[in-house]
Formats: C-alpha cells, sequence, structure tokens
C-alpha cells in the first residue's frame, strides 16, 4: 500500500474534502473520554459476527454491538444512558436526530475494517454519520472510487468527532486499516439515522 498523505494540524491529510468530511479534535474532554472507553470495553455485550465473501464466511476483525430506538429498529438494544448523553451532544453538530449507533471494539493492531462504503438503503441514498472515538489513535483513510489515487487520511484521537456528510458514500470508500504496530483497545460509535 503506498504512503498516504502527511498529516497537518488535526491529524487531517492536506487537502481533505470538508463538503464531505468534517473532524473536530477534543469534543468530549480526556477524563471523561478514558471513563467512557473502559466502561465501554467492560459492560458491552460485544459480538464478533461474520461475513461472507466469495462464498467464504470470515470473523468480522472486531467486535460489534447496536443500540438504537427498539420500538422503531429491530435487533437494537436500548440506549444506555451514556449513549443518550452524547447523541445530545452530536446531533446540533450533524444537524440530524439519530435513531441507531453502532460501537466497534478494535482490540489491537490486527482489528481493522476493510475499504467500503455505507450505502445499506436503511439509511436513505446519502445518509449521514456522526462518528466519535475513544482510545488508540487509529487512522481513518477514505479514498475515490474512480480514482484510489485521490485519498486522504484523518488521525481519529481519543475523544474526536467525525461528520460524515451527504455525498460521501457515494464516490468514497473509507477504512481503518490493520496495523503492525502495537496498539491499545479503542472504541468507535457511529450514529446513523435508519429511516
Amino acid at each position: 500500500m503506498e504512503q498516504l498523505s502527511f498529516f497537518t494540524y488535526a491529524g487531517q491529510s492536506k487537502g481533505l474534502p470538508k463538503e464531505l468530511l468534517e473532524y473536530q479534535p477534543c469534543l468530549i474532554d480526556r477524563k471523561t473520554s478514558d471513563h467512557l472507553l473502559e466502561k465501554f470495553i467492560k459492560e458491552t455485550p460485544w459480538k464478533q459476527t461474520t461475513q461472507k465473501l466469495w462464498d467464504k464466511e470470515y470473523l468480522t476483525p472486531r467486535l460489534t454491538c447496536w443500540y438504537g430506538d427498539t420500538d422503531r429498529i429491530a435487533g437494537t438494544l436500548p440506549w444506555t444512558p451514556e449513549l443518550q448523553e452524547i447523541r445530545k451532544v452530536v446531533e446540533p453538530l450533524a444537524g440530524i436526530k439519530f435513531n441507531t449507533v453502532l460501537l466497534n471494539y478494535y482490540r489491537d493492531g490486527n482489528d481493522s475494517v476493510a475499504w467500503h462504503s455505507d450505502k445499506e438503503s436503511i439509511m436513505g441514498s446519502q445518509p449521514v454519520i456522526a462518528s466519535v472515538s475513544f482510545g488508540q489513535v487509529r487512522s481513518f483513510d477514505i479514498r475515490r472510487k474512480a480514482d484510489h489515487k485521490e485519498h486522504y487520511s484523518v488521525r481519529l484521537e481519543h475523544g474526536s468527532f467525525l461528520l460524515m456528510k451527504a455525498g460521501l458514500q457515494e464516490e468514497w470508500e473509507h477504512r481503518i486499516a490493520k496495523s503492525a504496530k502495537t496498539m491499545r483497545p479503542r472504541i468507535n460509535l457511529t450514529f446513523r439515522l435508519v429511516i
């Protein structure tokens, strides 16, 4: 894999398409972020799912758990007080009322998510996704589907906020790559509006 662009202020690649992505470090203060990281790791009923690829099933290289409006979205757990509080903070920044959140637990550098777009029909044609990260800094890479030479990275810091705006999922894909370096645990929350 070729080297991605050097990071500028707040861990963003130079030229990051701000019409599609918005990054804010330190949305949640360090002490609160430390507490939430520990609480989510210990108290979330994590599951490791499987995905099918070329007629074979593989374990997803991270743990996940869905929360949301259980009266509207089957298979989700009810909101915890902590998730409700974080939702209250991110909704005004995103300009959307979210009804679900996917928690991802990256236990170490072996855990990852491959190149993909979040284009599930249940989120509408141009979904907006708000992401909050706790723990180990990991690089969030994006690349244009039509030209992989156009790519950027954002270092998702402890307590940071990333907004994936309408239009990103259609023409771009993103990932959290595996790392050979020693990595501490990371929790990522992705707030979504399921229609």
